[in-house]
């Protein structure tokens, strides 16, 4: 799988959407945002809120990008439409928030939230990453490589994606973390340590550890 991604396409323009779209043009890639609202409707908002970014139709930010991000309200994730997703790598930023969103019967279970989200694209690559970062965190916790407070971040999912998701989160200013397979994405949910952390790799490396989640993920 090729991990020269050049176009990262926004699906939602919240603030942790805006946060990486604008992080994303800062490290070099060209970035296109969608929300439900035609492009005409948001382009005055994209120019204030990223500039040199473009506002485009939801189906072109899919199926025009080398990487997606999955940036709206969970509640909303069957918005999404599977057929403009068919066979691209998109990273799962969206989190359950009972508290907002109030309980959500699918949510409730053992399978994380990206799990649910995954049966609905079944031909998506989906990879989780970047729920683990506050939407100002996103930009002001980004440091170059080898900076000695580098922040790092886990990322779950297919050993291709992961690999494709990797590159784009260093490039960001993060240290990623091999996590696993999809299923480990449960480790960085809300109320996890790792959630309510900023670690280093090596920490980030020995919790991940900790909980042995390659093996389970595996069995």
């Amino acid at each position: 799988m090729r991990t020269d991604v050049r176009t990262i396409g926004v699906l939602g323009a919240g603030r942790v959407g805006t946060a990486i779209a604008r992080q994303a043009i800062k490290a070099g890639y060209q970035v296109r945002i969608a929300t439900a609202r035609p492009p005409s409707e948001i382009a005055l908002l994209v120019d204030v809120m990223v500039p040199g970014a473009t506002a485009v139709s939801a189906s072109v930010a899919a199926r025009g990008s080398d990487l997606v991000i999955l940036a709206l309200p969970l509640t909303k994730y069957r918005t999404l439409s599977p057929e403009d997703l068919a066979g691209k790598v998109a990273i799962d930023v969206m989190n359950y928030w009972a508290p907002t969103d109030g309980t959500l019967p699918e949510f409730e279970g053992n399978a994380s939230s990206t799990e649910i989200v995954q049966r609905f694209l079944p031909q998506t690559r989906l990879v989780r990453t970047l729920n683990h970062v506050g939407y100002h965190e996103i930009e002001d916790d980004a440091r170059p490589v080898g900076h000695p407070e580098r922040r790092a971040l886990a990322v779950a999912g297919g050993a291709d994606a992961r690999a494709m998701v990797a590159a784009f989160i260093e490039r960001l200013g993060f240290d990623a973390v091999d996590a696993g397979e999809l299923a480990v994405g449960r480790h960085f949910a809300n109320g996890t340590t790792i959630f309510q952390s900023r670690l280093r790799r090596d920490e980030m490396e020995r919790i991940l550890g900790q909980r042995d989640t390659r093996a389970s993920a595996a069995a």
